[in-house]
Parts: C-alpha cells; structure tokens; sequence
C-alpha cells in the first residue's frame, strides 16, 4: 500500500513497523544492516531513534528504490550508507565501512508498492508490462528469458518448488505451446487456459511468485544470508525478518532453530508475529506477513 508524501510521489506502507522496531531494541549509537531497504519505511523509523554514532546501512537490489531513499534521507543527521546489491554479501559490505559486527540485522523480503504498481517490471498479473520481474535491471536473466527457453518440464519443477503449484506441469506445457510470451498478459493467458476460473487468481499469483523467486535467485541468496549472519551478529544483537510465503518462513525458521540448539541464539518469537485485524484492514499486503526474531547469545 502506498501513501502520498512530500518525500516522493508514493511511499511503501511497511508492515508490522511498530513489532519491529520494539523487537530489535534499537541502540542509539548502534550500527543496523538493513537489506532490503525498499521505500525506507522501516529506516525511517529505526533511524529517528539512532544518534549522529550511530550507522544505518541499507541494501538494496533496486536501483529505484535507492534512488528513492538517497533523496528521503539526504537531510538526516545519522550517517546512512545506501548500496546497490543483495543482502547476502554481508562481509563484503560491512568491509567497506571498517565494521565488524552490527547490533541488528532487518530483512523485508515482501514486494514493495513501487514494485507491485510498476506498469514495466511486470511484477503483478493485474496490469500488462514486460516480463520482467528483475529486482536488479542490471542482471541479464529476466522473467521472459525463463518463460520462453526453459524446458517445460524443468519449468514445471520452478512452479512447483518455488509455487507450491499442483497443477504445474498442465501451466508449464501450456506455457511452451504459447510461446513465444512477450507480456504479462500472454503469461495470463497461458494460465487462464488451463486452470478453474474460480481457483485462477491464487494460481496466477503462485506461478508469478514461482517465476519471480527463480529470476532472482530470492531462496538461494536468503540461504546463504542465513548461514552467514551470526558471525556478523555481535553478542544482545537482534534479527528480524518478515517474510511473506511459507518458503521463506519455513528457511527463517528452521535456522534460527539449528542456531538455538547450538546455543549461539535465543529465539524471542516461538510463534511468528503476525499483523493485527486493524493493521490489516489498513493494509491488505500485511496480511500474509510474519515476523520472526533472535537475539544472539554467543
């Protein structure tokens, strides 16, 4: 959901805002790695509670959206550091600040409303763009690439995976019949043609996500973040992430699980938090959102 702002033509709503910047204990003279930056709604928030020592990394794969960011933030009296790549490259970025450690970790891994309303990135089935779906238009591999190359049968395990679409292999056959798809709405098409109407909506939004998780490599580069961030993670700091699939939730989840019986992390949220009935009707996107977070022990 987007909002008008002096700031910019539209912001991103950022979800459960409030239980995240309550969970991560904010310390004021703290350095915070945000890697999926976005909009800069959760920023804005953590970093009204930073100090002039305090250090705001944010990372993002969108060159729109740090642009964005660049010109929301370019008057804060907190040292802010925006750079262009994934999230999974913590070393790598924390280098280039001198920093070792930092006291808290925030990944996003929703769609922001810059994204979804895009009328090029082809991002949503509800409008007709380009098949897109790259986060990074500076990578080579786009959403049409998959569509029209792929064999289907490696293309139905892609919807299948990344999906969790039963009726993968009808789509993806369906898929190869009509190429070549130039647009959403030919990627729509084939779709439609081989699924109940009355179940199409949920279909088409497990097969865009299955295409747009492949097109960015999303599972893979959580993984890795996953298996790195706890030797950047320096002891009392905290993890959040909100994740907006049961793909994601599932990998979150089971980390911080193997970290717990290592004794290196306590889990401070068994259940995952989840937005409430009123932040739900403000925001339909939050619906779907659940937040998980850790504190590091050791």
């Amino acid at each position: 959901m987007a909002n008008p702002s002096p700031q910019g033509p539209m912001l991103h709503m950022p979800v459960l805002s409030k239980e995240v910047l309550s969970s991560l204990h904010i310390y004021p003279n703290g350095v915070y790695f945000d890697g999926t930056i976005g909009a800069g709604g959760h920023a804005a928030l953590i970093i009204k509670q930073l100090s002039n020592q305090g250090l705001y990394i944010g990372i993002d794969r969108d060159e729109e959206a740090l642009s964005h960011c660049r010109q929301r933030f370019s008057a804060s009296p907190v040292s802010i550091s925006l750079h262009h790549r994934s999230y999974h490259k913590i070393k790598s970025t924390l280098d280039l600040h001198g920093v070792q450690q930092v006291n808290g970790f925030l990944l996003d891994l929703g769609m922001s409303s810059m994204q979804l309303d895009s009328n090029s990135r082809g991002f949503s089935f509800q409008s007709d763009s380009p098949l897109d779906m790259r986060f990074d238009q500076s990578q080579s591999k786009a959403a049409n690439d998959i569509l029209n190359t792929m064999p289907a049968q490696d293309l139905a395990n892609i919807i299948y995976k990344n999906g969790e679409e039963r009726r993968s292999r009808a789509i993806s056959k369906n898929i190869e019949k009509c190429r070549p798809l130039k647009s959403v709405y030919d990627l729509v098409d084939a779709v439609s043609k081989v699924t109940h109407p009355k179940h199409r909506n949920r279909t088409l939004a497990r097969v865009f996500q299955a295409i747009r998780i492949n097109v960015n490599s999303e599972l893979e580069y959580l993984n890795i973040f996953l298996a790195n961030f706890i030797d950047y993670l320096t002891i009392g700091g905290r993890i959040a992430i909100i994740s907006f699939h049961s793909l994601e939730d599932r990998q979150v989840k089971h980390r911080f699980k193997k970290l717990s019986d290592e004794g290196r992390l306590t889990i401070l949220t068994p259940k995952p938090i989840t937005a409430s009935d009123t932040e739900i009707a403000n925001n339909k996107r939050s619906k779907s959102a659940k937040l998980r977070v850790a504190e590091r022990m050791a």
